[in-house]
C-alpha cells in the first residue's frame, strides 16, 4: 500500500490549501486516515484525522475551526482543507492509514511529506 500527498506549497498568512492522501488501493474505506505534521524544531504532531466510514473526525486544538478533513473513497484520497492558515502552520504534512485516534502509533501506513510554507 503507497499513500501519496500532495497539495503543499507557498501561501501567505490568511490563505488557503488544500492537502490531498492519494491511495494505491482501496483501503480508505477499511482504515481511518490521519494527517500528521513535522518540523526541524518539533516532533512529528497530530493534526486531524477521519475515521473509515467518513463519520467521525477529530482534530488538533490548534487548527480546529480552521481546517476540515474530508474522505472520497470511491477516489481512495482523503483531503485536507487548510483555511485561515498562520505562519506557525508551516511544516512538513504526512498522511497516514490505520486503526482511529490522535497518536501516530495507531497508523501503519504512512506516505512521505508535502511541505506547506506560510509566510507572514
Amino acid at each position: 500500500v503507497q499513500l501519496q500527498a500532495s497539495g503543499g506549497g507557498l501561501v501567505q498568512a490568511g490563505g488557503s490549501l488544500r492537502l490531498s492522501c492519494a491511495a494505491s488501493t482501496q483501503i480508505f474505506s477499511h482504515y481511518a486516515v490521519a494527517w500528521f505534521r513535522q518540523t526541524p524544531v518539533k516532533e512529528r504532531e497530530f493534526v486531524a484525522t477521519i475515521s473509515h466510514s467518513g463519520g467521525i473526525t477529530r482534530y488538533a486544538d490548534s487548527v480546529k475551526g480552521r481546517f476540515a478533513i474530508s474522505k472520497d473513497n470511491a477516489k481512495n484520497t482523503v483531503y485536507l482543507q487548510m483555511n485561515s492558515l498562520i505562519p506557525e502552520d508551516t511544516a512538513v504534512y504526512f498522511c497516514a492509514a490505520g486503526a482511529y485516534g490522535d497518536h501516530e502509533r495507531t497508523y501503519i501506513f504512512w506516505g512521505q511529506g508535502t511541505l506547506v510554507t506560510v509566510s507572514s
